[in-house]
């Protein structure tokens, strides 16, 4: 793992198939803390992983962790700790989304994930054609999805991409 750098978030936006989310512009006091994208070098990535921290909404220190990845990778539902590649089984679309976030410009209805440890808030929902996961740390933190962030796709950021502000690594990027 490399720490987080603009140079990082550029290598994995130029090899990835899938969306690298990011709320842009960032929340108050917020910084990027990490990426990292699983696929291949012929196919390039199937599923990206952008890591931000800041400020909680409620006091202490929020962690926001945003998946992007196409069905049947499993690489959400490892962060959000269940079993299983996808959220299908966790998620009770039948009612109300529980939050929205506007993704590349459009209202994105995402779920509350049922089934997570309780030390972290899990939703999901369908962007772009791929699984959206948001799993928040600690699991207070999770109103922050409340507040309808706004998510850019990197791939289409340009030049804004070199004013993402950096922090030091996410220590969610290295659990096994």
């Amino acid at each position: 793992m490399i720490p987080p750098s603009v140079e990082a978030l550029e290598a994995v936006v130029h090899r990835t198939q899938v969306p690298v989310w990011m709320p842009w512009p960032l929340p108050v006091g917020w910084l990027f803390t990490g990426v990292t994208c699983a696929g291949d070098d012929r196919t390039g990535g199937r599923a990206t992983v952008v890591a931000c921290s800041g400020p909680g909404p409620l006091g202490g220190v929020g962690e926001l962790i945003l998946v992007a990845e196409e069905l049947g990778v499993g690489l959400g539902a490892y962060f959000a700790g269940l079993d299983g590649p996808d959220p299908g089984p966790h998620l009770d679309v039948e009612k109300p989304p529980q939050a929205k976030v506007l993704a590349a410009g459009r209202p994105t209805p995402l779920w509350h994930v049922s089934g997570a440890p309780v030390d972290r808030a899990v939703f999901a929902g369908e962007a772009l054609g791929m699984w959206l996961w948001a799993v928040v740390w600690p699991e207070r933190s999770g109103l922050l999805m409340y507040d309808e962030l706004v998510l850019t796709d990197l791939r289409e950021a340009g030049a804004e991409v070199e004013l993402v502000p950096c922090g030091a690594l996410s220590p969610r990027l290295l659990e096994p």
